[in-house]
């Protein structure tokens, strides 16, 4: 494991590089990237909260330096996770974003996880966006039907993905049918559809937006969405419906309403234009049995890359809900982290991916809604 080093995020920033072997998925050797916010500056804070391990969604990457300035100056050290090929992570020849099953996240959550553990001898605050709101519960729940119980005592979700968005037309045992079968034969398969870069345009400061990033990181449109990568999501949804527990309290953000557009409009920055926030709302119980769900009116997608005020309002969401937990651990000497194996052995959770039945209801848009898929699956 690499020591760290300057990150592309600069003063404050570092970056340290994750091995994790042999890809499982055959794309060569994976790495994710763990990145923390560490100001040189003697501003006064004392970081006497727990720290947060920050988690991306799809055709994404940590690059929000206000979100790292607003916890710091709030008492929490912020550690973000680019996951193996994606922003910081991807290496030549990968295919962005692309996973075969999505317990294959846990090497490198458990290896973040321990590094921030021993750095700072904390217990910590998952916070997640996206389809990171789904990989981090399912992995909280693994981690507790395994009988570990340590390290995590919370998580914040940012618009989570726990149901696929689109027509309901096509939640249907077909579609569910037609997903596993051709991400199973054809996984590099690109499903069909027009991308589009309504979301994109309304955050980026290219177009309509004020957020500066690295769009071939994050581009406008949004990565190909393959069938190999949407069976595993789909499998990894329709687990959680049928009930999960994460084993912590958990805080979910979302907008007040969805709203789609094939090309921006402004109504577009006010709104969930990537999601179905009733979707959001309707699975939101099936997480575990402390779930507070709080509507932010006027938010994006991104609750955090809403305009100001609507982001002020969803960060004093968090700041209240941060102070209600239980106490954090005190600070102490770790013991030396375990170190995980390579991530080219068995996924963890193997039992969750036995076939989706084409009865679960939430086997969304791939076709009609296939724009919906390929372009804001985020």
């Amino acid at each position: 494991m690499s020591s760290w080093i300057p990150d592309i995020l600069g003063e404050g920033f570092d970056q340290r590089t994750i091995e994790l072997g042999v890809d499982p998925d055959g794309e060569g050797a994976i790495v994710a990237t763990l990145v923390r916010y560490r100001p040189t500056s003697a501003d006064g804070v004392q970081a006497d909260g727990p720290p947060i391990l920050y988690v991306h969604g799809y055709t994404d990457y940590f690059f929000q330096r206000h979100i790292a300035e607003h916890l710091h100056a709030h008492g929490h050290q912020l550690y973000a996770l680019d996951l193996r090929k994606c922003g910081r992570s991807l290496r030549e020849d990968q295919t962005p974003h692309y996973i075969s099953d999505l317990s294959l996240y846990d090497a490198e959550l458990e290896r973040a996880l321990a590094i921030v553990h021993e750095e700072t001898g904390r217990d910590v605050v998952m916070m997640a966006h996206s389809t990171g709101g789904l990989i981090v519960p399912l992995w909280l729940d693994r981690r507790r039907r395994n009988g570990r119980r340590d390290g995590v005592i919370g998580e914040v979700l940012n618009s989570p993905w726990l149901d696929l968005q689109g027509s309901a037309l096509m939640r249907t045992p077909l579609v569910s049918a037609a997903i596993e079968a051709v991400g199973r034969t054809r996984p590099m398969a690109v499903v069909p559809g027009r991308s589009l870069d309504t979301y994109g345009s309304s955050i980026s400061a290219k177009v309509h937006g004020e957020w500066t990033y690295n769009t071939v990181s994050k581009p406008l449109a949004g990565f190909p969405i393959r069938f190999g990568w949407i069976r595993a999501v789909r499998r990894a949804q329709a687990h959680l419906h049928r009930g999960i527990n994460v084993g912590v309290p958990t805080l979910v953000l979302r907008s007040a309403v969805s709203f789609r557009s094939n090309e921006y409009v402004p109504e577009v920055d006010s709104a969930d234009a990537v999601l179905d926030v009733g979707q959001i709302a309707r699975w939101s119980g099936c997480l575990g049995d402390r779930v507070s769900v709080v509507p932010i009116d006027g938010a994006r997608h991104d609750i955090f890359l809403s305009v100001a005020a609507v982001r002020e309002h969803a960060f004093a969401e968090v700041d209240a809900w941060l102070d209600h937990l239980p106490a954090p651990t005190p600070p102490q000497t770790p013991a030396a982290p375990a170190v995980a194996g390579p991530a080219g052995g068995s996924p963890a959770g193997a039992d969750e991916t036995a076939a989706v039945s084409p009865i679960v209801e939430g086997a969304d848009s791939v076709t009609d809604g296939a724009d919906s898929v390929a372009a804001d699956s985020r």
